[in-house]
């Protein structure tokens, strides 16, 4: 899934799978073959070909079945991250996500099992992955990630560069694994797959963990839950470690830091001179992120460990990484009683 990597975790695993699953691939108002009559579209074309050797005349025919879809900008400028926690958080955090969790989870507990000691990633962290994701691969998208990453490569300016790249990488990786590019679907921000990755961190993280000799995050359960657990061991998950807990606060003082941040930067004594105390075990000398939301029933504030962090790198909001933890613990749970 944004680390690996560049900033768009965010909206590069597909986090309105669930608000907009259902959305049609061709809602566009540019007509195919529009795309190569431009002179940004020509200069990435000869781009591919100088540096991969790819085939003009191929790239040609890419691009000409590019279509604009004006609902993926529209998309794009309203992510799910900015609503409040406690809008957030229903989304993800439903009986019917919770019980679709178990029965995924039971459906697939030897591969998972087989991958949390492999990766040394909890089973119900990769299990709530895929569950926020794409609804445990029953969600995977519908916007033609062709059609989403010329959109957003060469009509969507603020992040140009980062999806012309991402564009770069799908059209190697149709290369690579004989993938059709017409038939591939994803979300609108053309991440793929049951972990909806985005073309480069399929190409760096997916993993053959069927043993098939293909990696397919589409078709396989096996592929997709190795690829999700992959990617943690890779972004550093510290096996064995609380990832995080609610804090208790005393007075407004604790106003004074920074809070939301993803990257761990205050250590204990300082969350202490704040007037914050954790409710779990927290060393002297890690370093720490400390989360103020507004909760449906009011202020909840936490405390994150490195493990926190390693979630936010899947995806940079904080709010989904709280989202994932919460519903992981939550499967854990159900699946218990």
């Amino acid at each position: 899934m944004y680390r690996i990597m560049q900033p768009l975790k965010l909206i590069s695993f597909g986090l309105l799978i669930a608000l907009c699953g259902t959305v049609h691939a061709n809602d566009g108002t540019m007509a195919q073959g529009d795309y190569t009559g431009r002179d940004d579209v020509q200069a990435f074309i000869q781009k591919l070909r100088d540096e991969h050797g790819m085939s003009e005349q191929q790239l040609h025919e890419y691009l000409d079945h590019a279509t604009r879809q004006e609902r993926i900008l529209e998309l794009m400028r309203k992510p799910a991250e900015g609503k409040d926690w406690s809008q957030y958080r229903p989304i993800f955090l439903t009986e019917k996500r919770i019980q679709a969790g178990v029965d995924f989870w039971n459906k697939h507990a030897k591969i998972l099992q087989r991958a949390s000691k492999e990766y040394g990633v909890p089973q119900e962290i990769i299990v709530a992955i895929i569950g926020v994701e794409t609804f445990y691969g029953t969600r995977m998208g519908r916007f033609s990630v062709l059609d989403a990453l010329a959109t957003l490569g060469f009509d969507y300016p603020p992040r140009g560069k980062f999806f012309t790249n991402e564009l770069e990488q799908f059209l190697l990786l149709v290369q690579e694994e004989a993938i059709d590019p017409y038939k591939v679907l994803g979300s609108y921000a053309g991440a793929m797959g049951m972990g909806q990755f985005i073309p480069s961190s399929y190409r760096r993280y997916t993993v053959d963990f069927d043993g098939n000799g293909k990696r397919n995050l589409w078709d396989s359960p096996a592929d997709g839950i190795g690829s999700v657990a992959n990617y943690f061991k890779v972004h550093k998950w510290k096996t064995g470690e609380p990832v995080i807990e609610l804090a208790n606060v005393q007075d407004n003082n604790y106003k004074q830091l920074k809070a939301n941040g993803r990257k761990p930067r205050y250590s204990k004594a300082e969350l202490k001179a704040a007037g914050i105390t954790s409710r779990g075990a927290v060393t002297n000398n890690e370093k720490l992120v400390f989360l103020d939301l507004q909760g449906e029933s009011g202020s909840e504030h936490w405390v994150g460990h490195h493990n926190f962090f390693v979630i936010t790198e899947y995806n940079h909001s904080v709010k989904y990484a709280l989202a994932v933890y919460q519903l992981g613990e939550a499967i854990k749970i159900a699946r218990k009683n």
